[in-house]
Order: C-alpha cells, then sequence, then structure tokens
C-alpha cells in the first residue's frame, strides 16, 4: 500500500470532482495551528522532513486507483483522472526546531488544487503530532534547567512509528539520548538504558543481580534499586559500585515514589559510602511538571527519564491545527465560521528580537530588525536544498530551537502559567481580510479573530 492511500475518504472525492471540473488551477493551503493548548507558551516545529520525504513521493498508481474506486464504490475507469497524478507544487515552511505561534503557518502548499488536496490528511497527521511532541518535550528541558533529560517513550507510545518520531523530537529539543535503539543509530543520539525489574526479580538476590549487571554491561552501571525496598537497594548498589574497579560512569535509578524524598536519602546513602560521584537518575511518569517539582526543590537529582506523558503529549495529545485554503486561482479566499476565521493569501512570517511576529501577506518587505520564519523548501515537487542524513538534520535542528529559545521572554518558558505569545497582524493583512469579506458579502464577525 502507497502513502497516497493514508488518506481521508473526502479528500478523494474532492479531488475526483476537481478533476471531473476541470479546477486544477493552483490553490495555496495553509497548515497553522489556531490556539495553544493550555499552559503552553510557544510550540516548536517538527515534522516537516517527513513531510517532504511524502510530497516528493507522492503518486497515485494502478493500486491507487483501484483502492480510491472501491472506496467510493464506482468503477476504476472513473477515476482515471487520478490516475498518475503526482505532487508537482511548491512548499514554503518553519524549519524544525523554531519556535512558531499560534496562527503561524508551519507550512503552505501551493500546487494544482487536487493535488494540494490530496495530501492534506497526512501532512496534518505528521505536523500535528511531531509538533505537539516537540513542543512538550522543549517544556522538560526548560525544567531541567540544564540537568539531560532522555527519552523512554517507545514502548508506551502509540505506534512504532510514533516512537521512532517522539525519540526525533526529543532530540531536537536536546534531550541527552534515547532507550530507542533504532531512534539513536539514525538521528545519531547516544542510546541509553539501565535494568528492568525483572532482571532483578529472576536472581536469588538483589545483589546477585546488581553484580551481574555490572559484570556484563559495557557502558554506564547504572542499577535500578526499587524493586522491593529503595533505601535498601541503594544500600545494596553501594557496595556493588564500590567494587568497580574500571572508569565507568555508575549511579542508581529510582523509579517509583516519593522521588524528592528518595532521591535525598539515595545521595546520604550513597555519599556516605564514599560514592560521591554515583549519579542519580529517576523515571517514573515524569514530564515537565514533575521535573519541574523535583528541580525547584533542590532534589539531588543527575538526570531525567521521561517516557508515557512525553511521548504521547499526555496533558495534550493534540493540537487544534488545520489545513486551509487560502488562495485559488490567484485569488484570495477565507473562512468565516465564528471561531475559525482563516486569513486569506499565501504568507510569511516575521519575527523580530524576543520572538515579537508579524503575520504578514508572503510578499511583503522583511522589516530591518526582522527575519522570515518561513522558507521555500520545494519547488516543482523537489526538495530545492540537497537531502541531509537523518542525524545531520536533526543536528541542524537543535540548534534552531537552542537560538530561537533563548530569544524567548522569560515569562512565556515558565512551566506553570506561562505569557502566551500570539503574533501581531501587519497592516496589509488586515486590509485584505476586509476586502476578502466585503467581496465575500459578509459582514464581520462580532469578536472573531483570524485563525
Amino acid at each position: 500500500m502507497s502513502n497516497a492511500q493514508v488518506t481521508d475518504l473526502y479528500e478523494v472525492t474532492m479531488a475526483l470532482a476537481y478533476v471531473r471540473e476541470a479546477m486544477t488551477e493552483l490553490a495555496t493551503f495553509s497548515l497553522f495551528t489556531r490556539k495553544l493548548p493550555p499552559d503552553r507558551g510557544f510550540l516548536i516545529a517538527a515534522g516537516l522532513e517527513s513531510a517532504i520525504s511524502y510530497l516528493e513521493q507522492f503518486e497515485i498508481d494502478d493500486e491507487d486507483v483501484a483502492a480510491f474506486a472501491e472506496a467510493v464504490d464506482r468503477p476504476d475507469e472513473d477515476l482515471d483522472g487520478l490516475r498518475g497524478l503526482r505532487f508537482t507544487g511548491e512548499v514554503w515552511a518553519v524549519p524544525e526546531g523554531r519556535v512558531i505561534l499560534p496562527g503561524e503557518p508551519l507550512l503552505e502548499v501551493t500546487a494544482p488544487l487536487p493535488e494540494a488536496q490530496l495530501v492534506e490528511t497526512f501532512l496534518l497527521n505528521q505536523i500535528t503530532y511531531q509538533t505537539a511532541v516537540a513542543s512538550k518535550a522543549a517544556r522538560c528541558v526548560i525544567a531541567g534547567r540544564g540537568k539531560p533529560v532522555v527519552d523512554f517513550s517507545l514502548r508506551r507510545t502509540h505506534g512504532v512509528e510514533a516512537g521512532m518520531h517522539a525519540a526525533r523530537a526529543g532530540a531536537i529539543v536536546g534531550f541527552a539520548g534515547t532507550s530507542n535503539v533504532a531512534a539513536a543509530r539514525i538521528y545519531g543520539v547516544p542510546a541509553v538504558g539501565t535494568m528492568a525489574h525483572s532482571f532483578v526479580e529472576v536472581f536469588p538476590q538483589e545483589e546477585d543481580a546488581f553484580r551481574t549487571f555490572a559484570r556484563h554491561t559495557h557502558g554506564p552501571v547504572t542499577l535500578l534499586v526499587d524493586t522491593y525496598n529503595t533505601p535498601t537497594g541503594v544500600e545494596v548498589a553501594a557496595e556493588v559500585l564500590r567494587e568497580l574497579t574500571d572508569h565507568r560512569a555508575f549511579g542508581v535509578r529510582l523509579d517509583s515514589g516519593d522521588l524528592n524524598a528518595l532521591a535525598r536519602s539515595a545521595r546520604r546513602t550513597l555519599d556516605a559510602a564514599g560514592m560521591e560521584k554515583a549519579a542519580i537518575i529517576v523515571s517514573g511518569g515524569l514530564d515537565e511538571y514533575g521535573i519541574d517539582s523535583l528541580v525547584s526543590a533542590d532534589a539531588p537529582v543527575d538526570l531525567f527519564a521521561v517516557g508515557t506523558k512525553v511521548g504521547t503529549a499526555a496533558d495534550q495529545p493534540y493540537l487544534d491545527s488545520a489545513y486551509k485554503l487560502v488562495e485559488y486561482a490567484g485569488q484570495p479566499v477565507m473562512k468565516l465560521s465564528a471561531e475559525k476565521i482563516t486569513a486569506p493569501a499565501p504568507k510569511q512570517v516575521f519575527r523580530r528580537p524576543n520572538c515579537r511576529d508579524v503575520l504578514t501577506v508572503r510578499d511583503e518587505e522583511c522589516p530591518a530588525d526582522a527575519e522570515p520564519l518561513l522558507e521555500q523548501v520545494m519547488s516543482q515537487g523537489r526538495r530545492l536544498a540537497p537531502q541531509s542524513s537523518a542525524a545531520e538534520a536533526v543536528v541542524v535542528a537543535r540548534q534552531r530551537f537552542t537560538a530561537d529559545l533563548a530569544e524567548l521572554p522569560s515569562a512565556t518558558r515558565l512551566i506553570h502559567g506561562p505569557t502566551a505569545l500570539t503574533p501581531e497582524t501587519s497592516d496589509r493583512l488586515a486590509r485584505l481580510t476586509e476586502e476578502v469579506r466585503s467581496r465575500i458579502g459578509y459582514p464581520r464577525a462580532g469578536g472573531s479573530q483570524l485563525r
């Protein structure tokens, strides 16, 4: 099955109608989020690489036509107009790793109308999830205040593809490693891990498990100490770790209970045993809120491992994203539904210092103190820049994230009650919006906002 079939049925029926009605002039669709999730001050753009790869490969073959015909209950020949259709358009997008605000396009597609319509579902799927996870992961990095965070999410994400995307999103925002071996290899980040409780349980004594693990692991020796009784487990781990004669890093992992109190107790025990260099790693249902609580309490934690809540963006597992037509056949268009008004025309975002953004019509002149966020990444259905390796792409995205994070106002980076940023609208875009509204023939809706 090709990815062309990974779409909603109405994309097929609309595209077929467009082709049969010869409605194939250029259309521009804008993909954006209408608003920020609760307790968020910003988003981090992610998912563009997989979106571009999909568009480059997009082509409807005979198998796709047969699948579409079966879905719409029509003979194959009725869908001949879609056969051989591939993506031939251009794409402007915000590069991965950059801070993005609500209402700002993450991506804009300009292509013949049937092409631009058919790719909607897949693009929304890729951009929405990866941006949501990258944004939550970024908040974990902020909450850590310089202490490393690693990804343990693979076993709880909603599918293997989601697990790969979650590890990649973490790498983009500066996670120090991932438990996902495949992701570590592909994205060029360290593979990290400790042991499971089952490893401890299969040995007669906890001490036997710890010594065996230390003997057979070739990386850092991190012992999971909460299988039975955590304070006792720390004492046993200290004895085993003290016997190490090599220069590997070592430490203990706490995975349950009152992590603040247990970390303090573990630190006292380890220090008393002469294990001042032993690291304390914590895991178990952590996200930015748990990390922030521990750091604020000055808990003696050296590394945070996050899994379920981050890989699934548990507190906000979706974004209010949309893919809306903003221009067809050279004519700006817009949606006027209550609370869902969209600004017309292809757009640009100009970023001024401290992420004070201005949403504009695409061909407006860039102010002297600003930079354009959206870059053209595809033309005639092909990417413009040579494709980097997966690892190189992550490194560059991480550099963008680091630079943008430094520009964010401190109130916007808060974990609790951040000041959410929203872009201004340029005078020209505001005038165009009123012109299109008047042309359509609907009065201004009271209290509505551009989205």
